[in-house]
């Protein structure tokens, strides 16, 4: 070991008297921070939040951005909604006040609404409402205009990446436009002070990407008492058509081509048909893909249910066996969570919701990434209703510590990070 004189160490007191004086700022200036962030979080913020999708419609990310709401407005935080009109109204939440613009669809895509940009109607509504801070949900014309807004104001603005739209683009006759949303895209989420994402993969994904905006990871949760084993009912599996000894497949969601929901078909047919299995496949959703997928339903065995929601999804859920997902292009995966809170193992890809949650062999089956035969082999060796359901009770143990409340919490010190960070005033 070298030998340091008392001469050297004198000489070298200058950089330890640095090196201390530099460790007491630093702490200064977090114990000042934290004095802040508390300070601040003694107030109630006035959020504008501007999206494209809102229950009833029937998604992931306008069921997340619900419960977000509700749990900001239970915090005591005042929310001015701005938001295509519906047909119908969502009865679930009533915000502090409301700014409705026209609502247009893309031709083909009766799915795919966007709000018209109503410049001086949405400006007179943040003119009134005062926000102090702009959350802007999807990046369609009504966030083009927020970010306008929120510039003209100075009034600090986030985003939200929810969809991988530069990815299941190319499932559809848009490929052509893949390059420039994708620079789309990177523009303007690079164009606001803070973007939320739903996991730490998607952060990673997205700086790749080329996104260099400060990210912010806003997980998902779910609700133990409305995805729960308590709503499994005998008589919707004899509805199904199937014994309390059969295995029922259940896929939940939209039915289009970037979910694959081809490949859960294909593969239940070889259990089915060739291996002489007692098993069935319940595909709950509605969709673009749905009559080629009823096309594919080659003995009528398959058991389409369309979109279903309130206490009937909840039993769907319940009265199903293992959960089956077959999607590449999620941000997270909601019903992931929700399969496993309603007592039923998962077999998916090891990334997004999955990855997070799903322990392989334990409460589920996960397959890489982009390895269609590893997710086919996991079904394929689909064990018996035993297992299932000693895996599907470990899945809901798991589940149950998931709730909402903390993506609230960190969706609500992320907006008061951002408010400290653009020393706006409450």
């Amino acid at each position: 070991m070298q030998q340091i004189s008392i001469s050297e160490l004198l000489e070298q007191r200058p950089v330890i008297h640095k090196i201390q004086f530099d460790l007491k700022e630093q702490r200064k200036q977090a114990i000042h921070d934290k004095i802040v962030l508390e300070d601040l979080t003694r107030s109630r913020l006035k959020i504008a939040i501007v999206t494209e999708t809102w229950p009833p419609e029937i998604n992931g990310v306008a069921h997340a951005l619900l419960q977000l709401c509700k749990g900001l407005q239970k915090q005591g935080h005042k929310i001015l909604l701005i938001r295509p009109e519906q047909r119908q109204a969502c009865n679930d939440f009533k915000p502090h006040s409301e700014c409705l613009v026209k609502a247009h669809c893309l031709p083909k895509y009766s799915n795919l609404q966007f709000g018209r940009p109503q410049f001086l109607k949405i400006h007179q509504a943040v003119e009134i409402f005062t926000p102090d801070i702009i959350h802007i949900v999807t990046e369609g014309p009504l966030g083009l205009v927020a970010q306008q807004l929120a510039k003209f104001h100075k009034i600090p603005v986030s985003s939200g990446f929810h969809s991988s739209f530069q990815e299941f683009s190319r499932f559809f006759d848009l490929a052509f436009l893949l390059k420039p949303i994708q620079g789309y895209l990177k523009w303007f989420h690079n164009n606001t002070d803070l973007t939320c994402v739903p996991s730490r993969s998607t952060a990673q994904a997205l700086n790749q990407f080329g996104v260099t905006c400060p990210l912010a990871v806003v997980g998902r949760g779910v609700d133990p008492d409305t995805f729960s084993p308590k709503w499994r009912s005998p008589d919707l599996r004899y509805a199904w058509g199937v014994s309390n000894e059969t295995r029922v497949m259940l896929y939940v969601g939209r039915l289009s081509p970037e979910k694959e929901i081809d490949v859960l078909i294909k593969t239940y047919f070889v259990l089915r048909q060739v291996r002489q299995q007692d098993i069935r496949l319940v595909v709950v959703g509605d969709g673009p893909d749905r009559t080629r997928l009823q096309q594919l339903n080659q003995d009528g065995s398959i058991v389409f249910t369309g979109s279903l929601t309130g206490e009937k999804l909840s039993a769907a859920y319940a009265s199903a066996d293992v959960f089956c997902f077959a999607s590449q292009v999620e941000t997270f995966g909601n019903v992931v969570l929700e399969a496993m809170a309603s007592g039923l193992p998962v077999i998916a890809y090891d990334y997004a919701c999955a990855n997070l949650h799903v322990q392989h062999g334990e409460t589920g089956w996960l397959s890489r990434l982009g390895h269609q035969r590893g997710l086919i082999q996991q079904m394929l060796g689909l064990p018996d209703l035993q297992r299932l359901q000693q895996m599907g009770a470990q899945a809901r143990k798991k589940a149950e510590k998931v709730g909402w409340q903390y993506p609230v919490r960190q969706f609500e010190q992320a907006l008061y990070s951002l408010v400290q960070q653009q020393e706006y005033r409450i």
